[in-house]
């Protein structure tokens, strides 16, 4: 565990940076520089929004029912998110082994439970199974 605290950081680090970090400045910059940027330049857009608070409450209103439309058509409706999966379950071995061990898990599942049949007969042979 003490050879791997790094890595592990190093991943938590990651993940809080992409996921949350990131995300919050992008968007943060994108609204900004839009409307900093293009919409004060331009009095037909001024007018459409008059101020930097009713440009993010209108862009974020719209914008984020969209963006869930989106990643849902991504998961559900594309084949996008079943090369993920397939990519990703090449790619990390971890992926590869719980396939095979759910395998492996069946069919001794399926051999005890055969055994178990058979051994009830054995004591009980007027049981029908």
């Amino acid at each position: 565990m003490k050879s791997s605290l790094g890595f592990r950081a190093w991943f938590y680090f990651r993940q809080g940076w992409g996921i949350y970090f990131a995300f919050i400045l992008a968007a943060l910059n994108t609204l900004t520089v839009t409307y900093f940027l293009a919409i004060e330049n331009y009095p037909f857009l001024k007018t459409i929004f008059p101020s930097f608070e009713q440009y993010i409450l209108i862009v974020v209103s719209i914008g984020v029912p969209l963006l869930i439309a989106i990643g849902y058509i991504h998961y559900k409706r594309t084949i996008a998110f079943k090369s993920e999966m397939d990519i990703l379950v090449e790619s990390n071995p971890y992926m590869r082994r719980t396939i095979v061990n759910t395998e492996v898990n069946l069919m001794l599942t399926l051999q005890l439970t055969n055994l178990l049949l058979s051994l009830s007969k054995i004591k009980n042979p007027q049981m029908k199974i």
